[in-house]
């Protein structure tokens, strides 16, 4: 096993596993105990199971695999695992990114913070400490604003406050989740600290990118559907339908933020609004974003961002322009049911052989109890399909779930129904 083709790999899925060996990478996987899987271990050189979100447990590990076999990068694409990954390549200097810019990422309070020390028309914010703390910043920053765990994904937690009235039900919900899991399907974090920030208005997008040596480049525009009430995500599509000078100012903006944020390579994922005052950053992450957008964003615009992560460090992949082309539009939908239990699910196999279908991912299974929407956990499903343009691929993946997904829910009442695409505001570039 060569040291300079061998990659140190914190967390991973059997696709970004797969995606290593095509690129005649050995690799090396610390795999959490929840996540490893036979193929996996058929994946890779060596494995060793872990609790990479420990360094304590971490750092023995690392240091008997760099002594031998030995390592030249390493990486996570996983959000439990940026940290240690960035631990990493600051304990062997391998020029990754470092632990304070991992955190920047990681932690909101943290990112919040950096930037208001150089920004003075930065988001405002404080942290969320006692039932007190909610009054104050509504008086002082005004109403509506946000509560959010400082290291949760997937809208978990997060809650928006309209007024005083809100302020009890909220500071509950914070207690309540204070100490727990951060979701019910993936991530290892614990919920610890909570922030407030002022509610950015307008349409919501992500910026997928990749930063090469510190040029940045912002590959794709991802239009956002959200649900306006807990801000889970109903939808994506590629590329965004925005005039260029919104497109420009938005790569500006995340362009800026990369630098000051001390970003230099590799993959990033930020989700912005666009309102009266421009784009603004919501929060961002140096990973691969979820819902699928990666292979959205392979349809559309050819670009893989799982390769191009993996293969950078070593040389393996060339530099992009600065400016990637869309050549198709790309599109995901969640499905989404009333509260009640999952009596069926039928029509998948179905789905995935029709023409446009990039990937189809049910996640409710018989007998799953089906909840109200309140954050990404809490959809059935999503189906992802390309088209010859972006309003084009949004329609198809509603028509896929309609016409051939059959997602049945049985509610208290014994009355049965089928689960359906979850509704979302159609755009157009002009209202964008």
């Amino acid at each position: 096993m060569n040291p300079e083709r061998t990659l140190l790999l914190v967390g991973a899925t059997d696709e970004t596993l797969t995606k290593a060996r095509a690129l005649g990478l050995h690799v090396l996987l610390l795999q959490h105990p929840t996540k490893i899987t036979p193929e996996q271990e058929s994946l890779v050189d060596l494995v060793r199971v872990v609790d990479y979100t420990r360094w304590e447990s971490v750092e023995p590990v690392v240091r008997e695999l760099y002594g031998s076999p030995g390592f030249a990068a390493a990486l996570s694409l996983t959000e439990p695992g940026l940290e240690a990954a960035a631990s990493v390549n600051d304990l062997f200097g391998l020029g990754g990114t470092g632990h304070e810019v991992a955190l920047r990422f990681r932690d909101k309070g943290v990112m919040r913070g950096h930037f208001a020390a150089s920004d003075p028309d930065s988001v405002r914010f404080a942290p969320l400490r006692d039932r007190e703390d909610l009054d104050e910043f509504g008086d002082r920053h005004g109403y509506p604003f946000i509560v959010k765990p400082t290291n949760a994904t997937a809208s978990i937690g997060v809650r928006r406050v309209d007024g005083p009235a809100d302020a009890e039900e909220v500071w509950e919900e914070v207690r309540r989740l204070s100490g727990t899991r951060t979701d019910r399907v993936s991530t290892l974090f614990v919920l610890r600290d909570f922030l407030m920030e002022e509610y950015l208005d307008g349409p919501e997008y992500s910026v997928e990118s990749f930063s090469f040596a510190g040029r940045h480049v912002v590959v794709a525009i991802t239009e956002k559907f959200t649900d306006p009430a807990h801000c889970a995500e109903l939808g994506h599509a590629v590329p965004a339908r925005l005039p260029s000078d919104a497109q420009e100012e938005i790569r500006a903006g995340v362009v800026r933020f990369l630098d000051l944020i001390g970003y230099r390579d590799g993959v990033s994922h930020t989700e912005v609004r666009v309102g009266e005052k421009g784009p603004k950053v919501i929060e961002s992450h140096n990973r691969v974003a979820g819902d699928v957008i990666p292979e959205l964003v392979r349809s559309a615009y050819g670009v893989d961002l799982m390769t191009l992560a993996l293969g950078w460090p070593f040389g393996l992949v060339d530099e992009l322009p600065d400016r990637p082309v869309a050549h198709a539009g790309a599109s995901v939908r969640a499905l989404v049911g009333e509260p009640g239990r999952v009596e069926s699910v039928e029509g998948v196999a179905e789905a995935l052989r029709q023409e446009g279908v990039i990937d189809v991912r049910i996640s409710a299974k018989p007998g799953d109890t089906v909840r109200a929407l309140r954050d990404n956990w809490d959809r059935l499903g999503l189906v992802a399909v390309t088209g010859p343009d972006t309003a084009a691929a949004v329609r198809r993946g509603a028509k896929v779930i309609s016409d051939t997904i059959r997602v049945r829910v049985v509610g208290a009442d014994g009355r049965s129904g089928l689960a359906e695409a979850a509704r979302v505001t159609e755009r157009t570039v002009e209202s964008a």
